[in-house]
């Protein structure tokens, strides 16, 4: 190679090192960028999710296997009533639709769509009567914690209502880092004793493309469990998933939860237990408002 061959490859190279440059300072930027999660809502405004939810559950026991399959589709609204000076939301929940579907062992599958359908089959009685009608009103803060939750349906129990979202962390985080809610669970033995078992929910910021966060959440057991018969009673809670977060809206966009845990030994050694889920629940956009009035004009 001639010196003015060198003299250009060299020159090419130190070209490509400045154009490089910039854009590895721009990805370690982004890797140590430290980003605030926080729930935002306006008064007034309501938000809408379609939530499916689908279930298998396997038994083995005494020499024989049955198997209960059961599906749901719902639309789970929330209707933000106010929203105070700390950006803490009042919210009421409701559920304005469901379409399930059950197949139970020995018997033919029922299911009920309460847009469809004006009697309810057995079995689903007590869900058909709380759709259409608001459940509770709560209060969560910035960060996802329920500062309040009061029932407006007598026959709705609180303690048994799940956690409405996921909690956020106090501090910004960086892609990679990850936050911890701890939850103590009061399990009933068969003797009438409860045992205390302590969970934890982990969360990690994976990444952040667009102003979307997505989170991984998994779910674990921290007491040791020694009994198969305690595990089958805390297979749901080993669930493990994804979750899509709008950063500026301030709003989960979709999440993903998937269980797939098998428990042996829980009645005998020939007896064993599957549990195979999967939850997801999709934001549907909001209709813009100028649309809306533009077909009632035209109508009109």
């Amino acid at each position: 190679m001639t010196v003015r061959g060198i003299c250009h490859s060299g020159l090419s190279f130190l070209v490509f090192l400045a154009f490089l440059s910039p854009m590895a300072r721009a990805a370690d930027d982004e890797a140590t960028a430290k980003h605030l999660l926080q729930y935002r809502f306006k008064a007034g405004e309501e938000l809408r999710w379609d939530v499916v939810h689908r279930k298998m559950v396997r038994t083995t026991y005494g020499g024989s296997t049955q198997a209960t399959e059961a599906v749901s589709r719902s639309t789970k609204c929330w209707r933000v009533v106010e929203v105070n000076s700390e950006g803490a939301a009042t919210f009421e929940s409701l559920v304005e639709d469901v379409d399930m579907r059950q197949k139970l062992p020995g018997s033919e599958t029922i299911s009920y769509n309460s847009k469809k359908d004006e009697t309810p089959p057995p079995g689903f009685v007590d869900a058909a009567k709380r759709v259409g009608r608001p459940l509770a009103r709560v209060t969560l803060d910035r960060r996802g914690k329920t500062l309040k939750r009061t029932s407006l349906m007598p026959e709705a129990v609180l303690k048994e209502m799940p956690e409405l979202t996921i909690p956020l962390p106090e501090e910004p985080v960086a892609v990679g880092e990850s936050w911890r809610e701890r939850h103590e669970v009061k399990l009933p033995l068969e003797n009438g004793a409860t045992k205390t078992i302590l969970t934890e929910q982990v969360f990690t910021l994976k990444s952040v493309q667009t102003g979307v966060a997505t989170i991984e959440v998994a779910n674990q057991v921290l007491t040791p469990i020694h009994s198969p018969a305690i595990e089958a009673k805390l297979i749901e809670r080993y669930s493990r998933g994804t979750v899509r977060f709008d950063m500026e809206a301030g709003r989960v966009l979709s999440q993903q939860m998937d269980l797939d845990r098998r428990v042996v030994g829980f009645r005998g050694d020939d007896s064993s237990l599957h549990h195979l889920t999967r939850f997801t629940e999709n934001l549907i956009p909001a209709k813009p408002e100028g649309k809306v009035a533009g077909r009632e004009a035209d109508r009109k």
